[in-house]
């Protein structure tokens, strides 16, 4: 139910912080920049996909609409941000108890607060990546979008729709290993399938209704609508997919919860 994921997140919340705090450690631990090197990476991105598509293809998102040498970067930018926060949550999920195996064998660890942390680790980088974007806005455009207040709306199917994948994968990753080769190549398809690098007016008429049938297009759309076009999403819309993302995340960590009983015997 709803009151018992909540109260699970309630009362782990400085246990989902501490582990959040590690993953982040852990990632940089050893180089010489550390945590600056999630800076210099979005940076890089956002210099290079600049360079290559307004100086080399001199690229528009829509063609015969006059824009910025840059608006084509930046909105690449910003529907690639969306998608790894999904992806790289997805790509770790089947390894989230296999590699915390010490934590299985004990009964009291909530081995369910894995996904989170992770989840949580992962939006401190992603919200670097945003930081850039709207450097990157002020910089060649002087302004931001008035409808980037919407942004934490938008962002709430995202995160459940990200979360609900990771609890499923996280337990399938414990019964079946194949899951995480299987993984790595369905989000490669997603990755072209999803209007990251072209707009989903691009993709003829007939098959745009399959296009949708990806969620990643619709949460990935209404991210750049708010950021980029300073336009107002479908709110009816959204406010299905909130949802429905969060009945999805419901399951799913159900599944988890059930599932998790057999995780010490398998592992």
């Amino acid at each position: 139910t709803p009151k018992n994921f909540i109260n699970m997140l309630w009362k782990n919340r400085h246990l989902i912080i501490a582990f959040a705090k590690r993953e982040v450690a852990s990632r940089y631990k050893g180089s010489f920049l550390g945590i600056i090197w999630s800076f210099v990476n979005p940076l890089m991105m956002l210099t290079i996909y600049t360079f290559v598509f307004s100086v080399i293809f001199k690229a528009k998102w829509q063609p015969g609409v006059e824009s910025s040498k840059v608006e084509f970067a930046l909105t690449l930018f910003c529907g690639l941000i969306a998608f790894n926060l999904f992806s790289e949550l997805a790509n770790k999920s089947p390894f989230l108890i296999i590699s915390n195996q010490n934590y299985v064998k004990k009964v009291v660890f909530p081995l369910e607060i894995l996904p989170v942390s992770t989840l949580l680790s992962i939006l401190v980088h992603f919200g670097i990546s945003l930081l850039v974007l709207l450097c990157g806005q002020l910089a060649f455009f002087h302004s931001l979008s008035s409808t980037i207040i919407l942004l934490p709306i938008v962002l709430l199917p995202l995160l459940f729709f990200s979360l609900a994948i990771s609890y499923l994968l996280a337990s399938l990753g414990v019964y079946i290993r194949d899951i995480s080769y299987t993984i790595g190549i369905i989000i490669n398809i997603l990755f072209f399938l999803t209007p990251v690098f072209y707009p989903v007016s691009a993709v003829p008429e007939y098959f745009q209704t399959f296009m949708y049938l990806n969620p990643l297009t619709f949460l990935v759309e209404s991210f750049r609508l708010v950021i980029i076009w300073n336009s107002m999403p479908n709110l009816l819309e959204l406010g299905y997919w909130i949802i429905g993302t969060f009945a999805l995340l419901l399951a799913c960590y159900a599944w988890f919860m059930t599932t998790r009983r057999g995780f010490s015997d398998v592992i």
